[in-house]
């Protein structure tokens, strides 16, 4: 198994980051968040998981070796694949689904894409016990956007399967968190944004 990847980043794309390891370019699916917090050219150390399937090999990356294991714990329930242990992740910290599964709260699962009412309650039931209990008071605070962060947001909603029109609403609806950021002096994280915006298209549908 490869348990990480560790080098400049040579490329970045809406669900995939390319890791120059030895020469050789890895391409790693990744989290909006966690693509948020890479730039070209720099240093990135992403904690892996390697899913295996007969006519793929896939490469997925964590900001740490606790995203990569829930990532993982996740995949125990039935019917949870990667993509959608990585959609999970997309929304919600390692610790705020540890918190959500403890306190069977259906309504924070059901804010991820895919993931619809009766689904909600099969997952608390298969996976109330195997996540553990939640380790921090809060989620970690996301990475600080890039300039241009509505492309970056827009990319993601995209990436996690919303069409143009939705992601462009959703974009729309926090740009005033967004804007006020900016006002203070801040800078807009994508990864709070994109939260938010799910929050959104959630109530809409």
């Amino acid at each position: 198994m490869i348990a990480f990847v560790s080098g400049p980043v040579a490329a970045l794309a809406p669900d995939t980051a390319v890791v120059e390891v030895g020469g050789i370019g890895m391409a790693v699916q990744c989290t909006p968040g966690t693509l948020a917090s890479l730039r070209i050219g720099q240093q990135a150390r992403l904690a892996t998981s390697l899913v295996v399937r007969e006519d793929s090999l896939t490469l997925y990356g964590f900001a740490d070796d606790d995203e990569r294991q829930t990532f993982e714990l996740l995949q125990t329930a039935s019917g949870v694949g990667p993509r959608l242990a990585q959609a999970m992740l997309a929304v919600h910290s390692p610790d705020a689904l540890r918190r959500a599964f403890a306190s069977g709260d259906e309504k924070a699962l059901t804010a991820v894409p895919g993931i619809g009412k009766k689904g909600a309650q099969k997952l608390l039931l298969e996976l109330k016990d195997r996540l553990g209990k939640p380790v921090g008071s809060a989620a970690p605070a996301a990475a600080p956007a890039a300039p241009g962060w509505r492309d970056q947001l827009h990319a993601a909603l995209v990436g996690l399967g919303y069409a143009t029109r939705e992601a462009d609403e959703a974009v729309a609806s926090v740009e005033p968190k967004a804007e006020a950021v900016l006002a203070e002096g801040g800078t807009p994280q994508v990864g709070q944004l994109l939260r938010a915006a799910l929050q959104t298209l959630n109530r809409a549908r």
